[in-house]
């Protein structure tokens, strides 16, 4: 299995391909085979990011007060699920949305989610907290809590808060 994934630490976007431990020294110290310095909090955070406006900055902002030491993961939507579960394709192709997040100065670490199993990536990760977006449904969020227990993972889930959802939601911004 390969994934990309782009650290600020490591200065950019990588292939990571069966690498059993990587071990390298960021300024917040160690960082595990996942790139993640052991000393912080993991959070994780899902979405499409066609275009990042206001309630994405809030969405950011929120995870990370949920900890002291937070290392914001954001798990950005394939193509294809995102043509799947929204009925039509994005604006921007992963790459391009994957790109802006990375970018983002909230952002720690940026990686495309799954095409098919959306816990493989989360396994790989490990997050210790995941925070949905008010708005997020569907067949994985009914199950996630159930699925990280299975996978052996005492992640913890919450939801966040809406930020002006009658303004701030990209369908709107996009009509």
């Amino acid at each position: 299995m390969n994934v990309l994934w782009y650290n600020k630490a490591q200065g950019g976007v990588a292939e990571w391909s069966n690498a059993l431990v990587l071990k390298t020294r960021v300024s917040q110290g160690t960082v595990s085979s996942n790139l993640t310095p052991s000393a912080m909090t993991k959070i994780m955070i899902f979405g499409t990011f066609d275009m990042i406006h206001k309630g994405h900055e809030d969405l950011f902002k929120q995870a990370r007060a949920l900890d002291a030491e937070p290392f914001l993961i954001v798990s950005v939507a394939r193509d294809s699920v995102v043509a799947r579960h929204k009925g039509k394709v994005s604006r921007r192709n992963e790459r391009e949305r994957l790109e802006a997040i990375e970018n983002h100065k909230d952002v720690d670490k940026a990686v495309f989610g799954d095409e098919d199993n959306y816990m493989t990536h989360i396994k790989y990760e490990r997050p210790d907290i995941i925070a949905l977006g008010y708005d997020q449904s569907g067949e994985y969020v009914e199950h996630l809590e159930a699925d990280l227990k299975a996978a052996g993972l005492a992640t913890k889930v919450v939801r966040l808060k809406p930020y002006e959802p009658e303004t701030f939601k990209t369908s709107k911004l996009q009509s």
